[in-house]
């Protein structure tokens, strides 16, 4: 009698008959690309040079779990190859406060299937079965210097794309690539305290009872400053591939697949305080709100070194935070469980803040001389204090080519592109704006730009200490949350606090004298 398969899998494969009988096989399902999917055909799986294609797939095993696959490399794990983490979103509130509370905690493994570099990324669930939870694969194929996505749809492994696909228009956005927008790996909370990661920052909550404890995977787990490490470094490896790939022969034919990682968002990492929520007071000390809210430090004062003079962010009193949650109504909601708490996150003030894979490639295109610090600067500049979803900044997309360019003319057919238009426009349009930095010496933009910084941050520093300025910036941080949740990568409802501010209301942006206003 042949086995049972999942609608799931039947889905997936686009076949009522399955049988799990049949000799396994790897399919192809590219989502917004394959109507359905279908078994790779030779030639396709002979392009595929990645460890789970090589030591897997074409010797025709199909490992049903994170543990088969793992024991099935070659190499004994080490403390030197493996290494694995734990995450979910429910991991800091107590087990026993919220029974019912689905907990939804994930295992992360980085492993190098041979040699020292990093080549797998596997994610399972950590508390269900498995055989039947979720498996998703990120490999690197060195030959063709690309990651290939698989995901185990039990009992059949699917080749959901490459890293091509994510950029590609069918695919990208669609399936996998919802959340690997530009076919990186992705750890959306990368920076400390690495929010609802494992780390030594925090610990996931476990009942002292929990059989996971027993768990060997949970037992190896170690904390996840040591996977930011691991994911810069793996999101540098494509973007210095891409970009290679992409001006191999002297023209980028696509400019505004590269330009829009500089114009526009099309990825946030979430930030936050380093403090626990539960522990500010009133009369405890001022509170260091995360830097990605007032401006993008990383790309403008790490990867382009302007010389700003400030020493640390703006400062906010803890007592306004504290007003803050009552005044805002803010909880804590998972609507399937009917779970509610009131109060923030467990590390206070979460906010998106500009994407690593965004300023990774703005930076190594600077490396290779695709785009000039000025250039990169000039654009980051119009509305840097806006560093994500700027409607302002990506108005010059407009003056982006679509059709192949020159790499030596790329920056300067733009420039001059935005130069042209600036001449009729009004002197608060973001050309203009661009316009007046790029006439700039090049001795004086980064002493200019480093000023106007350091004057913004001033008007901030003294805002932040006001309760309405303070109130303002919580506006601001929940508009910016708003436009997160509109983003596929809003996964997890425990990922962001509620609030009462209307889901309607406008959308609001920071001004360069700390002021906070409707977005135009």
């Amino acid at each position: 009698m042949p086995h049972p398969t999942s609608h799931a899998v039947r889905a997936a494969v686009g076949r009522a008959d399955v049988d799990e009988r049949e000799t396994p096989r790897l399919y192809r399902y590219v989502v917004g690309v394959d109507p359905q999917a279908r078994p790779l055909d030779a030639q396709e799986s002979a392009g595929l040079g990645d460890p789970m294609a090589e030591l897997f797939f074409r010797r025709g095993v199909f490992p049903p779990t994170a543990r088969d696959l793992l024991a099935g490399l070659p190499e004994p794990a080490t403390r030197t190859n493996q290494s694995v983490y734990l995450v979910g979103e429910a991991g800091q509130i107590p087990p026993g406060s919220a029974p019912e509370l689905p907990r939804a905690t994930r295992f992360v493994v980085a492993r190098a299937a041979t040699g020292r570099d990093v080549d797998l990324l596997v994610s399972t669930g950590a508390n269900e079965d498995p055989a039947t939870s979720f498996l998703q694969v990120a490999a690197w194929d060195r030959t063709a210097r690309v990651f290939n996505y698989y995901m185990r749809i039990s009992p059949v492994w699917v080749w959901a794309g490459n890293s091509w696909s994510a950029l590609a228009p069918g695919s990208r956005g669609n399936g996998c690539f919802d959340s690997h927008i530009n076919g990186s790996v992705v750890m959306k909370e990368l920076k400390a305290p690495w929010s609802n990661w494992q780390s030594q920052a925090a610990q996931i909550r476990l009942a002292p009872d929990d059989p996971f404890r027993l768990d060997p995977l949970y037992q190896q787990v170690i904390g996840a400053e040591n996977l930011e490490l691991t994911v810069r470094a793996l999101i540098s490896r494509w973007t210095a591939a891409r970009l290679a790939a992409v001006t191999q022969d002297g023209t980028v034919e696509h400019p505004e697949q590269l330009m829009r990682h500089l114009f526009t968002t099309t990825a946030v990492n979430l930030a936050s305080t380093a403090t626990q929520s539960s522990t500010i007071t009133a009369a405890g000390g001022d509170l260091l709100l995360p830097p990605g809210l007032w401006l993008n430090g990383d790309a403008l004062l790490g990867d382009l070194e302007l010389p700003v003079t400030a020493a640390v962010p703006p400062r906010a009193p803890a007592a306004h935070y504290v007003d803050s949650l009552a005044a805002f109504g803010f909880a804590l909601e998972e609507k399937s469980s009917g779970f509610s708490q009131p109060g923030d996150t467990f590390f206070a003030f979460v906010v998106p803040e500009p994407a690593c894979e965004d300023n990774d490639v703005v930076r190594q295109m600077v490396e290779r001389g695709l785009i000039t610090a000025k250039f990169a600067a000039c654009a980051l500049m119009v509305d840097f204090t806006n560093p994500v979803f700027s409607p302002v900044r990506e108005r010059l997309m407009a003056h982006v080519p679509t059709t192949p360019t020159a790499v030596t003319e790329l920056e300067d057919h733009i420039a001059q592109a935005i130069l042209e238009a600036a001449a009729s426009l009004p002197s608060d349009s973001p050309e203009r704006r661009f316009a007046a930095d790029w006439v700039l010496a090049d001795d004086m933009w980064p002493k200019s730009f480093a000023q106007r910084i350091d004057d913004y941050l001033g008007h901030i520093g003294r805002r932040i200490r006001e309760a309405a300025g303070f109130d303002d910036y919580v506006r601001l941080a929940e508009s910016r949350r708003r436009d997160f949740k509109a983003m596929r990568l809003n996964e997890f409802e425990l990922t962001l606090p509620t609030t009462n501010i209307p889901g309607d209301a406008p959308r609001l942006r920071m001004n360069d004298d700390g002021t906070v206003s409707p977005a135009s």
